[in-house]
């Protein structure tokens, strides 16, 4: 991160645009202008009140968000060169926040209403610290042991230190939510129990933790993970280390498929714990959708990139571990609905590679626990829970938004969704 004369310099370079585009490429709509001018001026603590008056994850924003297709993309300096470097000095302020103690302010008016909201993920942890902030009596329920969700589970310390996690969990704390963990909703208790409960309104935040294969022959070979496992299992048990009962067994050869961010994490935490890895994708890095600079990262430290090659199969040995990955090589053809170009197989071009490790990073679909246990709550068919723009179900009282409605997005568009949910909670409670 900048030093404080590295961030100076560069909010110096903000033009304070009268109509800021960079404020409309925000999915919180943080006052970036506001608090830039703050930041040139050397008034850091002023610029993280700015920040915390629009997000409640500034730290983790200004590290994880993919400001080069958002705020930044829309700088008026991009004509010129390089925009300003809005995340980087997003998170150098929420830094500057946290190794000085600076706490957002937690003397609020108090709403005798109480709102209960399903998973301590961006989404949950984003409406939760918004509801708060109007005086609502808040409540988060969590299914894993640590709060976070995905900011901790998925995303590998290297990325994000769990302790920027924590402090941010913690501000929110401050605001007065609580917090249970280890709280399964749809078993410890439903949401329609919450509701007898006397909460008035639900926000489901829970996330897409279902992970998508590929139906291959020998998916179910061990030393095949989901992305989704295989970072849970590092990030959150901490498998790594022989203390722990839940070891994950990687072998000298890693093959990871898929080319998303969470490929590259799951690539660059298999390379730490002293692997050979390969990320296999079916298309050309032209059409990688992993962030630029993660895909930087992964190769200065040594991944390898098999681009055009799709896996056909996972060949296992006598005792029914992974062997080899067979793939077949593609060729680029017309644009698909994404509007990429369609891979399409090269006959007569299938090989076969050893990798003891498959891991399977191709995209997430929410868990059908909660639409399963709650009464009359409209899902597509994929599993994604149906809202309207306002986030409200099909059932007035509840709100959803993030992963669990859209599938595995950004940890910003989760945050987006939240804050406009938890506006449209206040406006439902007022008006019943």
């Amino acid at each position: 991160g900048y030093t404080a004369e590295e961030a100076v310099e560069e909010a110096s370079r903000c033009l304070n645009c009268k109509k800021p585009g960079c404020v409309d490429g925000c999915p919180v709509s943080i006052d970036i202008p506001g608090f830039i001018k703050e930041l040139a001026n050397g008034n850091f603590k002023e610029a993280y009140k700015v920040l915390s008056l629009y997000t409640s994850l500034p730290a983790v924003c200004g590290r994880v968000c993919p400001q080069e297709t958002q705020c930044e993309e829309r700088c008026v300096l991009v004509k010129r060169g390089d925009s300003v470097s809005i995340g980087k000095l997003e998170r150098f302020t929420a830094d500057y926040a946290r190794r000085h103690n600076i706490k957002e302010n937690g003397d609020i008016r108090k709403i005798n209403k109480k709102v209960a909201v399903v998973g301590a993920g961006p989404a949950g942890l984003t409406c939760s610290g918004e509801l708060a902030k109007m005086g609502y009596d808040v409540t988060i329920f969590e299914a894993l042991q640590q709060s976070g969700g995905v900011l901790i589970y998925g995303i590998p310390e290297f990325r994000l230190p769990d302790e920027v996690v924590e402090y941010e969990v913690e501000n929110i704390k401050n605001l007065g939510v609580k917090i249970e963990n280890n709280f399964v909703i749809g078993r410890t208790m439903t949401i329609d129990d919450l509701i007898k409960d006397g909460y008035q309104a639900v926000f489901i935040g829970s996330g897409a933790g279902l992970p998508k294969f590929m139906n291959i022959p020998g998916e179910n070979l061990n030393g095949v993970y989901s992305a989704n496992e295989f970072l849970t299992r590092n990030n959150l048990m901490r498998s790594f280390d022989e203390e722990y009962d839940t070891p994950v067994n990687v072998g000298e050869k890693v093959a990871v498929v898929g080319g998303g961010n969470v490929a590259m994490d799951a690539a660059r935490v298999a390379k730490r714990l002293g692997a050979d890895v390969s990320i296999v994708y079916r298309r050309t890095e032209t059409e990688l959708p992993a962030r630029v600079e993660e895909v930087h990262h992964a190769k200065e430290e040594g991944i390898k990139f098999e681009m055009l090659t799709n896996p056909v199969e996972i060949i296992g040995d006598d005792e029914g571990w992974v062997k080899s990955l067979k793939c077949v090589r593609n060729e680029l053809g017309e644009p698909d609905s994404s509007g990429r170009r369609r891979p399409v197989p090269i006959a007569g071009s299938e090989y076969e590679e050893k990798f003891q490790t498959v891991i399977m990073a191709l995209g997430t679909n929410p868990n059908p626990l909660i639409s399963s246990t709650t009464k009359n709550l409209d899902i597509e068919k994929w599993g994604g829970i149906i809202v309207n723009e306002e986030s409200q179900t099909s059932r007035d009282e509840i709100f959803a938004g993030g992963d669990a409605v859209t599938g595995s997005a950004t940890v910003i568009l989760a945050m987006g969704a939240g804050k406009n949910a938890a506006k449209s909670i206040d406006e439902f409670l007022r008006n019943k």
